[in-house]
């Protein structure tokens, strides 16, 4: 079973971090909560990249069989 602390998807982890970046610009938190916010918005920054880099790897593997270079006048080549 996954963390507790680990989102369930890109959109919810994105949606928590702005709400972190929104509350320290406010300097809505004293310090010690500001570490804490820091840190948990490093996770998320790190979860979000990787979520991101698995979703970039899978467009790449679909790409490589339908990818084309154009040619105007309607020809394509294979690169």
């Amino acid at each position: 079973m996954s963390d507790p602390a680990t989102p369930k998807d890109f959109e919810t982890a994105l949606a928590e971090l702005e709400r972190i970046v929104t509350s320290m610009e406010g300097q809505q938190l004293p310090l010690a909560d500001s570490l804490a916010a820091y840190k948990r918005g490093a996770a998320l920054v790190a979860f979000c990249q990787s979520a991101l880099a698995d979703v970039q790897q899978q467009i790449d593997i679909l790409e490589r069989g339908v990818r084309k270079t154009f040619s105007p006048g309607g020809a394509d080549d294979a690169p």
